[in-house]
């Protein structure tokens, strides 16, 4: 049995409003960053698990579509790295 690290990363679709990237885009561009554009806010996870490779990328994967991020509003990929 293997420990892998993941690392999740879940952002807006594209064609969903980002009301936080706008706040801070806005907040940037008072702060003098006006050349600052596009910004979009999203999460990081990161998770230990352990099993064999197989089976820790099917859990991630489920993980990520079921619990982490909403497959209907947001993009997740995952990273997993042997610990």
């Amino acid at each position: 049995m293997s420990t892998f690290k993941a690392k999740v990363f879940v952002t807006l679709k594209p064609s969903i409003l980002d009301p936080q990237g706008r706040t801070v885009e806005r907040a940037l561009s008072h702060l003098d960053h006006g050349n600052v554009n596009g910004v979009r806010v999203g999460k990081y996870i990161e998770l230990t698990l352990n099993g064999s490779r197989d089976d820790v990328e099917a859990q991630l994967k489920d993980i990520t579509e079921n619990v982490l991020s909403n497959p209907v509003m947001e993009d997740a990929r995952w990273e997993l790295a042997e610990a």
